[in-house]
């Protein structure tokens, strides 16, 4: 079986392909497809290297990330249009694909998305649904090997570096609530959507802890017991104060909760 991972240099990619290697015993083939775009004929490069590759599984990771993005086209070309194309590469050659979506296709009213991000990441999963796929919404991500993302890392990874280096620690007002995921269990569940491919195909799913948590329990789990409130009118436009995963893939759940994961990812950080 041929598998094929993109965007391995990320975060959940290069976990995701450890696995496959350490646990599977396999080696993924990967694919950048930032590397493919250069806002000309992008897209038949892409489907040229489907075809060398000739992938059973795509592990569709792989996208622009970060969630305060303003070009337009820059995101819906990585985001929608990339995945159209693989998404269509897949169904006619009736291979398999999981898609990386995310909790911002919520958005703040719990309907719709409420920034760009996730639009771009809305409507690529629908596409991907309506050609038989399976897409999954990941909720706020944790864990080892996320430390090159930066802004964009989890509140548990910058919050464990100011303490360590002395500096304040800001949190929002109002106290707002997300569904922390630890990193081995989004691999889980992938995983676990190819194995179970055929009776879950054709929709999405949540990827979670399915519990809401205040970034002043994750804090409190670090050990660390001191922190303040920015201003209200410094909270980004579009904000998300509440996530919560409710729609579970059948027959698998989650094995983290924040307490046992971030105690083992403490580990990690307090030895890095």
């Amino acid at each position: 079986m041929i598998l094929l991972v993109t965007g391995a240099n990320g975060f959940i990619g290069k976990y995701l392909c450890h696995y496959i290697e350490s646990e599977m015993d396999a080696i993924p083939y990967t694919l950048e497809v930032g590397d493919f775009y250069n806002g000309v004929d992008w897209s038949s490069k892409l489907i040229s290297e489907l075809n060398d590759i000739d992938p059973d599984v795509i592990f569709h990771v792989g996208a622009c990330s970060d969630t305060l993005e303003k070009r337009v086209n820059y995101m819906m070309e990585l985001n929608y249009e990339s995945t159209k194309i693989i998404s269509d590469w897949v169904k006619s050659n009736n291979r398999k694909i999981i898609y990386s979506s995310s909790a911002a296709s919520y958005g703040v009213n719990n309907k719709f998305p409420s920034n760009l991000y996730g639009w771009s990441k809305y409507i690529a999963e629908g596409y991907v649904v309506s050609n038989g796929g399976v897409a999954l919404r990941y909720f706020n991500v944790y864990g080892p090997g996320e430390s090159y993302k930066g802004k964009m890392s989890s509140v548990a990874f910058q919050m464990h570096n100011r303490n360590k280096e002395g500096n304040p620690i800001h949190l929002f007002p109002g106290k707002p609530e997300r569904d922390f995921v630890y990193i081995k269990d989004v691999i889980s569940a992938n995983i676990y959507s190819m194995e179970n491919y055929d009776t879950i195909k054709s929709d999405w799913y949540d990827v979670g802890s399915f519990e809401a948590r205040t970034f002043e329990d994750v804090l409190i789990n670090m050990d660390i017991n001191d922190w303040q409130y920015t201003p209200e009118d410094l909270v980004p436009e579009g904000y998300q104060y509440f996530t919560k995963a409710t729609k579970t893939i059948p027959g698998w759940k989650p094995k983290y909760t924040i307490e046992n994961g971030l105690k083992e990812y403490m580990k990690v950080l307090n030895h890095g």
